[in-house]
């Protein structure tokens, strides 16, 4: 494997069928992946969004806080069913929240998550940063720093980053490298500005593909050439046509 400790950034959206609820299969595969990386002796941590269940504020009345509050938990109950696709692969994996609820999970402390992939167990770290006003890609950006991961695998719908949207613009190219200070400046979608930030001053690598290509991320893990790498101080890159 090319990394020794990852964090893996997966989309609420991916864990469900149409992009909501539960699709079941998606996750056994995921999981299997997964599980055959820690086997293999990849430290593995996880970060999963909520979009299958709640995205923003719906009602143009709600409270951004309440809405974030929702949205906190929703990602909870999709890492507990990560966990159980995951156990069933015979691999230990604890769902470690940043909002104390003792009874479903551990409360997340970054010493206790070392330890625990120190020891071959998966770490899914749910309830985004325990704050409101930040996504989820800001919650996988700190819990990478904070366990000192060697890389993010940011598994997502689209094989890659692009030029502009590749839904929108026929003429948009996809990069094979491209740099952070890039990324800002060119607003370009992976994940907010202040991830994006938080990953160039921590000088942490993101891997961005897609999640339904065959074994991905399996494959990226191996160091694969899948989709696109955005780190420091790399040439900015397109694939060739």
């Amino acid at each position: 494997m090319k990394y020794n400790r990852i964090l893996l950034k997966l989309s609420g959206e991916a864990m469900g069928l149409d992009g909501k609820g539960f699709n079941f299969d998606t996750i056994t595969q995921v999981a299997k992946q997964i599980s055959a990386l820690a086997k293999n002796g990849t430290q593995v941590g996880i970060v999963i969004g909520a979009g299958n269940i709640w995205r923003g504020r719906q009602g143009t009345d709600m409270d951004r806080v309440a809405a974030d509050h929702m949205g906190m938990l929703a990602t909870i109950i999709n890492s507990l069913a990560m966990k159980d696709a995951i156990e069933k692969f015979d691999i230990k994996c604890n769902v470690m929240t940043s909002i104390a609820m003792d009874a479903v999970a551990e409360p997340y402390a970054s010493r206790r998550a070392k330890e625990h992939l120190e020891n071959g167990e998966i770490c899914i770290f749910a309830g985004g940063t325990g704050s409101p006003f930040f996504s989820t890609d800001t919650a996988a950006s700190l819990r990478a720093a904070e366990i000192e991961a060697d890389a993010i695998l940011l598994a997502k719908n689209i094989d890659g980053v692009y030029s502009a949207d590749p839904r929108k613009d026929a003429s948009a190219k996809r990069y094979r490298s491209i740099s952070f200070a890039k990324v800002l400046s060119d607003r370009l979608q992976v994940m907010d500005s202040s991830a994006t930030a938080m990953c160039m001053d921590n000088d942490i690598p993101v891997c961005v593909f897609a999640l339904n290509e065959k074994d991905s991320i399996s494959r990226v893990s191996a160091g694969e050439a899948l989709g696109t790498v955005v780190k420091n101080d790399i040439k900015d890159e397109f694939y060739a046509d």
